[in-house]
């Protein structure tokens, strides 16, 4: 948000942000001062990505009405307990800085480097970790938007980090000429049903994950960042005439977002989009947070608030440790 307000053009890894609010102001603070961001999620940029687009919408599969979300994360710790050691933090590390405008408490090699990705007060679980790179496919080709419901249930978390397994059904209202759909996100190794279409031996999605678009008039399959994707059955594949490429292809992620500065344009996962996605994603574990996991969230995206259960706003934001702000 700094770099934004010196009017500094900004690549900022995924997660985007750790709340809601946050992604929502630094799009709108992006957007003006007039900079180019990108946001590192890597598959964005591949051509799996742009061919699930132009496929969806040349009608290969008709209308969508379903879309299956699944990751192979966390494969990091979740469900614990934070340690009560207290060891010395290493020389080289400056633990308050890290901390940033977390909630103070002890260093422990159990939050850093990579599996801060699963505390509640450093991360964003497994659908803000990796909700960029899956997410991603359906939100960009179905031009999803802001939902109008969400409910998560999952198996036992703590108050200091996330569920090892979760499940989270997202309702999408129709756009323009695209039908209602319902998103759902698998993760801990929880999976979608099989469907009867995919041939015995072949694998659903990789070993990361994958996404599975339901139409009326087929299915498409991809692996994790959208990559290999394939109609269903493998008929419709190999009958299917693919569509002109219609969406410009991109030199990488990082790459792109150097020749948008140099152009003046934007980047194609630009915060006005990567923005609505991570809020999409963030949605999520604020529905996991619900002690009765059969609660199902009322959303107001424009107004940024659960509207059918009020204590489910103050998920949306967090408060800052002294000294930080936005």
């Amino acid at each position: 948000m700094m770099a934004i307000k010196m009017k500094k053009h900004v690549f900022v890894q995924k997660p985007l942000t750790h709340t809601i609010m946050e992604a929502r102001l630094l799009a709108q603070e992006a957007k003006k001062q007039n900079i180019v961001s990108q946001m590192g999620n890597q598959g964005h940029s591949k051509e799996g990505a742009r061919l699930i687009c132009e496929w969806i919408w040349d009608g290969a599969i008709g209308n969508v009405t379903e879309v299956h979300v699944w990751t192979n994360r966390p494969i990091w710790p979740q469900g614990i307990d934070a340690p009560k050691e207290i060891p010395s933090a290493p020389p080289t590390l400056d633990w308050d800085a890290w901390l940033g405008p977390a909630p103070w408490r002890p260093y422990h090699p159990a939050y850093m480097p990579f599996v801060w990705r699963g505390w509640w007060d450093y991360g964003t679980g497994a659908v803000g970790d990796m909700g960029a790179h899956l997410v991603d496919q359906p939100f960009w080709a179905l031009k999803l938007g802001q939902p109008t419901t969400v409910q998560a249930s999952s198996t036992k978390f703590t108050k200091d980090s996330y569920p090892l397994a979760e499940v989270i059904t997202y309702q999408f209202p129709a756009r323009g000429k695209m039908v209602s759909v319902k998103m759902v996100w698998y993760d801990g190794g929880i999976m979608p049903p099989r469907p009867a279409v995919i041939e015995d031996g072949r694998l659903m999605g990789d070993d990361g994950g994958g996404c599975l678009f339901v139409g009326d008039k087929g299915m498409l399959m991809c692996s994790t960042y959208g990559e290999n994707p394939r109609l269903l059955p493998e008929k419709l594949m190999q009958d299917y005439k693919r569509p002109e490429k219609t969406i410009p292809r991109s030199p990488g992620i990082a790459e792109e977002w150097i020749a948008a500065i140099k152009a003046g344009k934007k980047s194609t996962t630009d915060f006005s989009y990567s923005g609505p996605l991570t809020e999409v994603m963030l949605l999520g574990n604020v529905a996991l947070r619900m002690k009765d996991s059969k609660t199902v969230l009322e959303w107001d995206g424009e107004k940024m608030q659960v509207t059918n259960l009020p204590e489910a706003n103050k998920y949306i934001h967090k408060e800052y440790r002294q000294g930080w702000s936005l």
